[in-house]
């Protein structure tokens, strides 16, 4: 195994963080090395620790997550940063970027959704959206195919992806029509021919349409 990314998790709702913490811990290369409840804490200890990778709230008691960006900013450290927000405004998410934020994940979102993220803002290949922000809030329209979630083990944007693909989309076209960059579709479609063990387009949309999702 390689290095694992260390991460810094900076929440002031300890249920939350705690529930944050014990998913992220689940995951091999993921590294949860500390865990705070307002930013000062947070800022102190990234003074100290080589930190991979910041996720901060916005809302919190002494220095808040905007703060903390624009100090960690200044600092000019190297730390990714991605916020975790429950507020859907367009301007809180500009705001964020603005300060350096490298990515915006909604609290409501898949916990997937959260993990891919991660992986995306550490690979360099995450795209700003506040439609694809959006999405992640959106009721789940492939909550009838719990059976196939559940058997093969596919997430939300997979079904989007698998769907989007038996469409005749390119990677390319997923890639707009979700936000998302065509490493990640590619990433994904690598993803797909393994889970459902398909080689080929033709054998995959044929696995969709055993799905019913085409």
């Amino acid at each position: 195994m390689g290095k694992k990314i260390q991460i810094i998790l900076v929440d002031d709702h300890k249920l939350f963080a705690t529930g944050i913490e014990k998913l992220l811990s689940g995951i091999d290369d993921f590294k949860i090395i500390g865990v705070y409840h307002n930013g000062n804490e947070a800022f102190e200890a990234l003074k100290s620790n080589k930190v991979d990778l910041l996720l901060t709230d916005i809302k919190m008691p002494g220095m808040n997550g905007l703060e903390l960006l624009q100090n960690i900013k200044k600092k000019r450290w190297k730390v990714k940063t991605i916020v975790l927000s429950m507020y859907e405004e367009e301007e809180i998410f500009q705001k964020c970027v603005k300060h350096g934020a490298h990515a915006y994940v909604l609290k409501n979102a898949d916990q997937d959704e959260l993990i891919y993220t991660i992986r995306e803002v550490m690979e360099d290949r995450y795209v700003h959206n506040f439609e694809h922000v959006l999405r992640q809030a959106e009721d789940n329209e492939f909550d009838q195919f719990d059976h196939f979630k559940l058997t093969v083990k596919l997430s939300k944007r997979e079904m989007e992806i698998l769907k989007l693909i038996a469409g005749g989309n390119s990677n390319k076209d997923i890639a707009e029509i979700l936000h998302l960059s065509v490493y990640t579709v590619e990433t994904h479609r690598k993803n797909l021919y393994m889970k459902l063990e398909v080689s080929s387009v033709a054998e995959l949309i044929n696995k969709a349409r055993e799905m019913d999702i085409v």
